[in-house]
């Protein structure tokens, strides 16, 4: 008798039509006992103001230019940068197996906040929509000159960031860096052969099947991508048709700063730490080309983390993923976001009676947190009344619990609360 194919449990692979790549999905490695490194704890304390500290306001750079009182976003060029607009070209190569080619540019930094110790998810939401003005400032100034405007974010230290003030950088090129190149011929395609840009009809698609969903507003939508490489990785896009980030509307642009807070403060729950990552937006080509026709383009953003299991084992690109192919182990599916619920509810709320201890993948509440957000709620409804801890039988959702009926009476107060990001293997769930 052929075995019935299951996701969770049987190794595949899956097509990135965005990057035309393919991803091994593993998910039953999971299983298998954690023996390899384990990362340190990030500094727990970090000094609102350190004049030691090149990035703050008042600090003297590496260059001897100090910087200003600023009170809001800070951008200024990198003292050390990996591009320079005067850089000489390496001239005609002499055989086709060493090409060389002339690499010019900008590199800037942008600091998001004079404090040292707020992140993006600590921010407010205006402060934040600041930042997300900055970053469409930028794109337009530096892409009236570059084809390409990278904005990335490095945050923690396991990101390679060796600096904990909030901040970005920003690179602009004269030419377009690879992964772009990849998502301009595959969009390119997609569009030629389907007739609409290949992003907005993935995030359509999305929305119809709430599988991946992480998080949804009247202009924005999170997702853990059908493809995804990284553990916790998600997708940040746009509702409308939208190529560049200047194109936002002033509504746009406030709906993606409120998002970004619920996105990054869910990765800061989710372990109880400040959760690294790089992430970086993603945009039609600029400079001389600009008004060329880039309509299967959609601007979106990626975020990478690479936690794995814990605040302090990491996912590692080694091995098979360096001389093979991308591999993960787990699903997108198992590591969704409960979209069903309001980010900011504090588990204590969820579970009066106490919090439930997972001991091994056998026990029953395992599978209830594998299951459907149906299933979750149903477990949370029929809880107290399970002293055994054994999942209830299924009962309509208690009302209090679903989104649509939070009159937001729990704000986030600026502290981390425990997560509502369900890992495939938690070893329990956190009190707040």
């Amino acid at each position: 008798m052929a075995t019935t194919f299951r996701a969770s449990e049987h190794q595949h692979i899956r097509y990135n039509p965005l990057q035309d790549e393919w991803v091994l999905v593993s998910a039953h490695r999971m299983k298998r006992p954690w023996q390899g490194q384990v990362e340190h704890q990030p500094l727990t304390t970090v000094p609102r103001h350190d004049p030691h500290n090149p990035l703050c306001p008042g600090a003297t750079r590496a260059n001897g230019e100090v910087n200003p009182d600023y009170e809001g976003t800070f951008l200024f060029d990198n003292d050390f940068p990996a591009l320079q607009p005067d850089a000489p070209s390496p001239g005609p190569s002499d055989h086709p197996l060493f090409q060389a080619e002339a690499a010019q540019g900008v590199c800037k930094v942008m600091c998001f906040h004079p404090w040292s110790d707020v992140t993006l998810p600590l921010m407010s939401v205006p402060e934040i929509r600041a930042v997300v003005d900055a970053w469409a400032s930028v794109t337009e100034e530096l892409g009236a000159q570059y084809p390409w405007v990278q904005i990335f974010e490095n945050k923690g230290a396991m990101m390679g960031c060796s600096n904990p003030h909030p901040h970005c950088q920003v690179w602009a090129s004269n030419f377009l860096p690879d992964v772009a190149q990849r998502e301009e011929r595959c969009q390119r395609a997609y569009q030629s052969q389907h007739g609409e840009p290949l992003l907005v009809e993935y995030g359509r698609q999305e929305l119809l099947r709430k599988e991946r969903l992480v998080l949804t507003s009247e202009h924005w939508l999170v997702l853990v991508p059908f493809w995804a490489v990284w553990p916790f990785q998600t997708l940040l896009l746009p509702r409308r048709h939208v190529r560049r980030l200047p194109e936002l509307t002033p509504a746009e642009r406030d709906d993606l700063s409120s998002i970004m807070k619920k996105l990054l403060t869910k990765y800061d729950n989710l372990f109880e730490t400040s959760f690294p990552y790089s992430m970086g937006w993603h945009g039609a080509p600029t400079g001389s080309e600009a008004g060329a026709n880039w309509d299967h383009w959609q601007l979106h953003a990626h975020y990478y983390p690479p936690l794995l299991r814990s605040a302090t084992v990491r996912k590692f690109m080694v091995g098979y993923e360096m001389l093979a192919q991308a591999q993960r182990d787990l699903t997108p599916e198992q590591v969704r976001i409960w979209n069903t619920l309001d980010p900011w509810i504090p588990f204590s709320l969820l579970f009066p009676q106490g919090i439930p201890t997972i001991m091994t993948l056998k026990t029953p509440i395992t599978w209830v947190f594998l299951g459907t957000p149906e299933l979750l709620n149903s477990f949370i409804s029929g809880y107290s009344s399970s002293p055994s801890h054994q999942p209830p039988c299924p009962t309509h959702p208690p009302q209090c619990l679903v989104s649509s009926h939070i009159q937001n009476s729990i704000p986030h107060s600026g502290q981390t609360l425990p997560s509502l990001i369900i890992p495939f293997l938690p070893s329990r769930l956190q009190k707040d």
